[in-house]
């Protein structure tokens, strides 16, 4: 169980945010309501605001703070996909049920730079995203899957960009090629949480901080869950705590690695020199198995990342395990400043597949693997439509077989890492 705080950690999201983060109420009273989301990250807060703005009821209870976790850390890199690609789709759902969960994605795309407008909010919207290959041999790669965006999932604005052309684009000798994809984006995610809780409480949703679920059971009245200081029933229960999930549910616990990942931002750097790096602006991710992850920030410092260990611990100096990549990458950032390291911990599955479904009138969504901006939105989006009685995404998602990790996470962890030291051997070669 990893332990949680009151207070953010200090990432560039959290130091630089433009005011101070209000601190919620503590739970301290007996309520009832209709859906009752345990978890304040992505998932639950996009599930919340879709059941209110249908009308429902809802109370949201956070262990922390809202976006404590992966939520208000990570990248910042709204892709459109899931970190397992499309492949376990197809063989799983065929080619048209995992067509109609990518048209899913698509809507989650549009709907997250549409969400700020339609609620008066600020997230740092950017448009583009790149996804390029080190590597002469996975230039194939992109080519394929440029002709697959346009064949079988309707991206006709995704395009490939060849090896001359790339320096327009990221200012590296690294990268080979790239695919270029205008519907991906890169935002804050901190302010993308705020904004939402904001938007959840004028529709009349209520959200307690600080108000970790000790336990939770099922009555003939529908959910009891308690914590320190109150309780709340409900008719219906999500669950959107992710690799915090613990020890509130084992059975879901079982199929989440908790894995450690970790990020940098530099100090801000010249206008000039910041264009430099990536002069359209766009969101760069490798297709190495341990990625690197980039994009600027709106006061021209660079964010990077990419480190990760699943054995769950974070470097104790993250900008130090951090800088030799960043450098490897830019060679003219030798030397910078890096004024924020911070990690987290993301929730991956076996397969690398979204784990997200239900049992009766208990609904969850883990599993996102890294990979959390837009499909946590499309996740809340098939099981939102689900309590209000469209059941359709959610099969999708439930075709989807998710095992559980063979002895949990503690023998799984050494078993991933040492799978994760050899492909990053293999990345290498």
């Amino acid at each position: 169980m990893f332990k949680q705080s009151a207070q953010h950690v200090q990432s560039y999201y959290a130091a630089t945010y433009p005011e101070p983060l209000r601190l919620r109420d503590t739970l301290e009273a007996s309520l009832s309501t209709e859906v009752l989301i345990i978890g304040g990250g992505f998932s639950g807060l996009h599930c919340a605001l879709r059941l209110l703005q249908a009308g429902k009821r809802v109370v949201v209870l956070e262990a922390s703070r809202l976006a404590w976790a992966a939520s208000g850390r990570n990248g910042g890199q709204a892709l459109l996909g899931w970190s397992c690609d499309m492949p376990p789709f197809e063989a799983a759902l065929g080619l048209s049920g995992a067509q109609q969960l990518w048209r899913s994605m698509q809507w989650a795309a549009d709907e997250i730079r549409e969400l700020p407008r339609r609620y008066g909010f600020d997230i740092d919207y950017r448009p583009g995203s790149l996804y390029t290959a080190v590597l002469a041999r996975r230039v194939t790669q992109l080519q394929d899957a440029e002709r697959e965006a346009h064949e079988k999932w309707n991206s006709p604005g995704v395009r490939f960009i060849a090896g001359d052309e790339l320096r327009d684009w990221i200012g590296s000798d690294r990268y080979q090629a790239a695919l270029y994809d205008p519907q991906g984006a890169h935002i804050n995610p901190l302010k993308l949480a705020q904004g939402l809780a904001t938007a959840i409480e004028q529709l009349g949703g209520q959200i307690f901080e600080q108000s970790q679920v000790l336990d939770y059971r099922q009555t003939a009245e529908g959910y009891r869950a308690r914590t320190a200081n109150g309780e709340v029933r409900a008719d219906v229960l999500v669950l959107a705590c992710n690799a915090y999930i613990d020890r509130l549910e084992p059975t879901l616990s079982r199929r989440i690695l908790p894995v450690g990942s970790y990020q940098v931002a530099t100090e801000p750097l010249e206008a000039e020199l910041a264009q430099s790096l990536l002069p359209k602006n766009s969101c760069v991710i490798d297709n190495q198995f341990v990625p690197d992850y980039f994009r600027l920030t709106p006061d021209n410092r660079l964010l990077f990342g990419g480190g990760c260990t699943y054995l769950g611990g974070i470097p104790k100096d993250v900008a130090a395990a951090t800088r030799p990549y960043l450098e490897r990458v830019f060679p003219q950032l030798r030397g910078v400043a890096l004024d924020y390291g911070w990690g987290g911990h993301i929730d991956c599955t076996m397969k690398r597949t979204p784990d997200i479904g239900c049992e009766g009138l208990r609904y969850w969504l883990q599993g996102f693997s890294g990979h959390g901006v837009l499909p946590t939105l499309a996740g809340a989006r098939a099981v939102s439509d689900a309590i209000l009685g469209d059941s359709e995404l959610l099969a999708l998602y439930q075709g989807m077989h998710n095992p559980a990790f063979p002895g949990g996470s503690r023998l799984a962890a050494p078993i991933e890492a040492l799978g994760k030291a050899w492909y990053r051997l293999r990345d290498a070669l």
